[in-house]
């Protein structure tokens, strides 16, 4: 079976990337003919995504999109598999070439900005059906810009971007939380198991004297960094233990966040912030490799959150916010702990952070159910039903 596998860009910039870094050399070992259709090139020193050699690659950047969609055609594929087009246009002409299948990692059609967040008057997720009388909202609860070209052209965008997902022969997702919003939207899917794959490693660093948390991420409000910093100070209080952060990642919100660390530090002796930057896949395994505990601060609804089962992997439990898709792999007192997301606070994540922690044998038990947990997250589990769904289309 001929599939083409269509994305924005070639490269790894997020977790859409990193999952098909994971997927296609998976597909290709099971036997399917792939080739690779993708829309932008970004520079910059991103790693790209891991083709299987000889994998034919139409580039819309290097071909121009109808250039591209053309030599597409001519390859003649039975399944497309979609992740996240940018240009509509271009994707209903490619939805002409043969029975497509889109996996919906994020929320297109159905939010005008595609956070699912209003901004004020604090940060808060949106529980809103995606229509018309959300742009009575978009300036009032603080979902967007300034600009009311800018909302009208998004609302647009994302109206169009809903009318194409009811054109796919099948629509996956990675969570019940996903397929929910998709339903009431009238857009049928199906949720699929999610693989991450992670190498763990002998942790050595796991009951020290100094808790080591880690966040892992991009750098902007929605990621709740702010919280986990603001959280601090009460974690290192209630445990009577020092605390180590390590924030791996980038993005708008980094200086801030680093200003803000460095106050919390120099007010307390017994708290460390580190940025590391970026991590490879490689260097996040290290970093789990040294971690007590992950900590997702997300305010805003995250789809799914692939960071978790990642660190479940390791044996490392993790304390987050209860919004989206989040407690479809953070299993409360399994492993892990939730605080209440509606609205979220610094408090109520100190509070799920000591939880995991405080006590020795309860910890222990986390480690041993994020293993479990994390263990239900692999391509072994993925694949066929991958499989299954595109026969079923083709």
């Amino acid at each position: 079976m001929r599939v083409a596998v269509l994305a924005w860009t070639a490269q790894r910039l997020g977790g859409i990337e990193a999952y098909l870094s994971l997927v296609l050399p998976a597909m290709a070992r099971a036997g399917l003919d792939l080739a690779f259709w993708y829309e932008h090139h970004e520079t910059g020193e991103r790693q790209p995504i891991d083709l299987p050699s000889e994998t034919p690659l139409f580039s819309a950047a290097e071909l121009g999109a109808a250039g591209a969609i053309q030599r597409l055609r001519d390859w003649k594929p039975d399944v497309l598999y979609v992740h996240g087009l940018h240009d509509t246009s271009a994707e209903r002409d490619l939805l002409r070439i043969a029975p497509a299948v889109q996996f919906v990692h994020t929320y297109i059609g159905t939010c005008v900005s595609g956070t699912k967040t209003h901004t004020r008057p604090g940060m808060i997720a949106c529980d809103r059906q995606f229509g018309a009388a959300c742009l009575a909202y978009y300036f009032p609860r603080g979902c967007g810009g300034n600009s009311p070209s800018t909302m009208w052209n998004l609302y647009r965008e994302q109206s169009r971007r809903l009318a194409l997902l009811r054109e796919y022969r099948a629509v996956l997702t990675h969570s019940a939380h996903m397929q929910s919003e998709l339903d009431r939207h009238g857009v049928r899917s199906t949720v699929v198991p999610f693989p991450v794959t992670s190498t763990p490693g002998p942790n050595d660093y796991r009951g020290g004297a100094a808790l080591n948390l880690l966040f892992a991420g991009r750098m902007d409000a929605l990621k709740g960094g702010a919280f986990l910093l603001d959280a601090l100070p009460d974690v290192q209080r209630q445990l009577g233990r020092p605390l180590r952060l390590t924030m791996a990642g980038d993005g708008r919100d980094r200086r801030e966040w680093g200003e803000r660390a460095r106050t919390i530090q120099a007010a307390n002796s017994n708290i460390e912030v580190t940025f590391p930057g970026w991590r490879t896949a490689d260097q996040l395994d290290v970093l789990m490799a040294r971690t007590d505990l992950l900590v997702v601060p997300s305010v805003w609804p995250e789809p799914f959150g692939s960071v978790g089962p990642t660190a479940a992997q390791h044996g490392v439990p993790a304390a987050a916010f209860a919004v989206g898709g989040i407690p479809q792999w953070l299993r409360e007192g399994v492993n892990g702990h939730l605080a209440p997301g509606h609205p979220p606070s610094a408090s109520a994540l100190a509070k799920a952070i000591v939880s995991c922690v405080q006590d020795p044998h309860h910890y222990a038990a986390l480690c041993s159910g994020a293993r479990k947990v994390g263990a239900s997250f692999t391509m072994d589990r993925h694949l066929p039903e991958l499989m299954r769904i595109f026969k079923q289309v083709a």
